[in-house]
Formats: C-alpha cells, sequence, structure tokens
C-alpha cells in the first residue's frame, strides 16, 4: 500500500495534536516565551535547509521571485487563512479559541521539508515508509508542541499533508523513478528551507511574510534545475 506512510503521518497529527490540547493550560507568558523558542527552532530548521544546497543559489532565487509573483496573483495565503477562518466559524460550538492561524502555520511547517518529498516518493516508487513513519514520530512530538499555543488548527494540518504527500506519492508511483533525483530534491529542499525561515519570523510576531504565496517556488525550482543543463553556459557566466 503505496499510501500508509502518509496515512500514518496524518494520523500522527491529529494524535498529537489531541495530546497537545489535553495538557494543562499554559500561562500566557510561559506562552509567549514558548512560541518565541520554537520560532527560533523553525528558522534553525530552515536555515539548515537553505544552507544544503550552495551550488543552486541562482535557480533559488529566480524559483523564489517568479514563485511569488505567481503566488501573490492566485494569494494562495489568502485563501488558506480563509479556509481556516470558514472551519473556525463552522467549529465555534464545539471549540473556542484561533484555528486558522494554527492551521496555515502547521501546514506550512509539515509540509514543507525534504522529508515530506523524499518520504512520499519512496512511498510512490516502493512503497518504502521507513522516512514518512519516522517524520510521522516528529510531526507528532512537533504538534504536541505547538498545539499547546496555536490550537485545534494544528491538527487540521493533517488534511493538506494528507493530500500533498499523497499526491508526490500517487505521481511518483504512476512516473517511476524520475522524480528520485537527489539534485532535484536537494534544490527544492534549500528552497522550501527559505519558506520555513519565513514561517519562523511569522511565529516570532515580526513582519508578516504570506508564505503560501511563496509555494510556487516548490514547483518552479525542480523544473528549473531539471532544465539547467540545457541552458548551462548561461549559468555559468551568473556562476
Amino acid at each position: 500500500m503505496f499510501l500508509l506512510g502518509t496515512i500514518v503521518n496524518s494520523v500522527a497529527i491529529l494524535f498529537g495534536t489531541l495530546i497537545g490540547l489535553a495538557l494543562p493550560r499554559i500561562p500566557d507568558r510561559m506562552k509567549d516565551t514558548v512560541m518565541k523558542g520554537l520560532a527560533m527552532c523553525v528558522m534553525l530548521i530552515g536555515v539548515s535547509m537553505a544552507l544544503g544546497d550552495g551550488s543552486d543559489i541562482l535557480i533559488i532565487i529566480i524559483s523564489i521571485v517568479i514563485g511569488a509573483v505567481i503566488g501573490e496573483w492566485v494569494n494562495i495565503d489568502d485563501g488558506l487563512l480563509r479556509f481556516g477562518k470558514w472551519i473556525e466559524r463552522r467549529l465555534q460550538r464545539v471549540y473556542k479559541g484561533p484555528i486558522a492561524e494554527g492551521f496555515v502555520s502547521a501546514s506550512l511547517l509539515f509540509c514543507i521539508g525534504s522529508m515530506a518529498i523524499v518520504g512520499a516518493i519512496q512511498d510512490g516508487l516502493d512503497g518504502s515508509h521507513k522516512t514518512l513513519f519516522a517524520k510521522s514520530i516528529l510531526d507528532m512530538f512537533s504538534a504536541i508542541v505547538f498545539s499547546t499555543t496555536l490550537g485545534f488548527g494544528v491538527g487540521l494540518a493533517a488534511i493538506p499533508v494528507f493530500l500533498y504527500q499523497g499526491t508526490i506519492a500517487l505521481v511518483s508511483h504512476m512516473a517511476g523513478s524520475v522524480l528520485n533525483d537527489a539534485a532535484v530534491i536537494s534544490c527544492i529542499t534549500a528552497t522550501g528551507g527559505l519558506m520555513i525561515v519565513a514561517i519562523g519570523f511569522n511565529m516570532y510576531g515580526l513582519n508578516k511574510i504570506h508564505v503560501a504565496n511563496l509555494l510556487p517556488a516548490i514547483v518552479i525550482a525542480p523544473v528549473i534545475k531539471a532544465l539547467q543543463p540545457h541552458f548551462v553556459h548561461w549559468f555559468h557566466v551568473f556562476s
């Protein structure tokens, strides 16, 4: 079953959120300190990912710029936020608290990263679930911590995680080993790392960055990387 890893990952996020919500209420001052500490950890993760591919700086820059233009045109961030607010209104009778912020932040955090991409590809190619099982454990503990400050919206991130990783698994299952390219995955990971740094800035309460509007860069980066050999001389001029 090539979607087993994705299903386990989604369930782990929900389970972790339920545990986090069951924990005693954290005082506001402690919650603020914990949130800023988590923000710094998220930024550290993003920086380590972004610095993992120093050979594709130009590709990453171009991908971010084009991705931002497309993302702002479509306004992905607003769409995600409106979806989160819609869920928030629907659940007001059973859950009194913010949902949209936790949903958007957790969705981006759990979806952007090498483990999500590599794990989903492995899941689709040969039914290997080890990477996504490991990610499930990490995401579960992250969901426990994040839900204590961001609320039930963290658990709803299981929906985009399932759709995102499930789509990658399905495409790789049909496309074979075409997507299993270490250089392409490295470029995607570095591009995603910058977005995770931006998520950290948002969590810290600094200037708001519409991270979701940068998501098209995740698709553009591997396309440019795949086309790079055809324009190798042009890239060498700027390297």
